[in-house]
């Protein structure tokens, strides 16, 4: 793709964002935000495995996940096969807070896509399922 369509696609992504996202009421770090959508794709990490994946030391990750917990978007677990394993995993209200700080307004969408065509509706998934199978492959890498 040249330069040019992927900074469209770019600011699009980014104009469509800014104008459907829900107002935020919680108080979440970009990190946090990064772990717990982490979470929600993989299901369980431990520590290490989530401070790997965030490029930061084991004891931040740590501080970051307790933090987390605190706030009951995260929970521990330990692994059933070897109990010195310690898991950590999203939970339902973790999954309810990353709902509301990622994705688009749902009424704000519904609302757009009722003023659409039949076929600008069906044009607009496709092209957006496209985007999203090509963007779970690229991440294979």
């Amino acid at each position: 793709m040249d330069k040019p369509s992927s900074q469209r696609i770019n600011q699009y992504w980014t104009d469509i964002y800014y104008h459907l996202h829900y107002r935020h009421t919680e108080q979440i770090s970009h990190q946090a935000i990064r772990l717990l959508q982490h979470l929600d794709f993989q299901g369980k990490a431990t520590v290490g495995e989530l401070a790997d994946f965030l490029s930061v030391g084991h004891n931040t990750a740590s501080e970051h996940i307790k933090r987390l917990i605190e706030k009951g978007w995260l929970k521990k677990l330990r692994s059933a096969e070897d109990e010195r394993r310690v898991f950590v995993e999203i939970t339902a209200s973790g999954k309810g807070v990353l709902q509301y700080n990622t994705q688009l307004n749902e009424e704000k969408l519904a609302t757009i896509l009722a003023r659409l065509t039949e076929e600008e509706a069906a044009t607009i998934g496709y092209a957006l399922s496209i985007l999203s199978r090509e963007a779970q492959a690229c991440s294979q890498f």
